[in-house]
């Protein structure tokens, strides 16, 4: 039996919408993050006693920190996302970048922006 070496158009479509789904809902969470970073609610502590203002002030220094660092990873997650459409696009999609072989198609539903099996993904470590 021959070895499969690229999904089929059939196949790469149903990617390509899954990757679109997500792509959709990555972009959606990055606009909250950015609109949290943003402090686009107004929420102060301009009524408050000093003290309390202090740890209000403390406690969104942290959140937009955290903000921050959600807001790059989604960044990140869009980014590789849009790399995978691009791939679909040359045909490189669903090949495994270590092995040259076919990322099971299971890996890809799970992690539709993935450039490496399982296998090579613990030979890594």
């Amino acid at each position: 039996m021959v070895e499969k070496t690229k999904y089929s158009d059939v196949e790469l479509e149903e990617f390509r919408t899954i990757i679109l789904e997500k792509l959709e809902i990555a972009k959606k969470d990055y606009d909250l993050l950015k609109a949290a970073l943003m402090n686009a609610d107004g929420n102060d502590v301009t009524d408050t006693s000093p003290t309390f203002k202090v740890l209000e002030e403390g406690a969104a220094t942290l959140s937009k920190e955290e903000a921050g660092r959600l807001a790059q990873r989604q960044i990140r997650f869009i980014q590789n996302l849009q790399a995978a459409l691009i791939r679909i696009e040359n045909g490189t999609y669903g090949i495994c970048r270590e092995t040259g072989k076919l990322i099971p198609k299971e890996r890809l539903r799970a992690v539709p922006h993935t450039t490496m099996s399982i296998e090579a993904k613990m030979n890594q470590k």
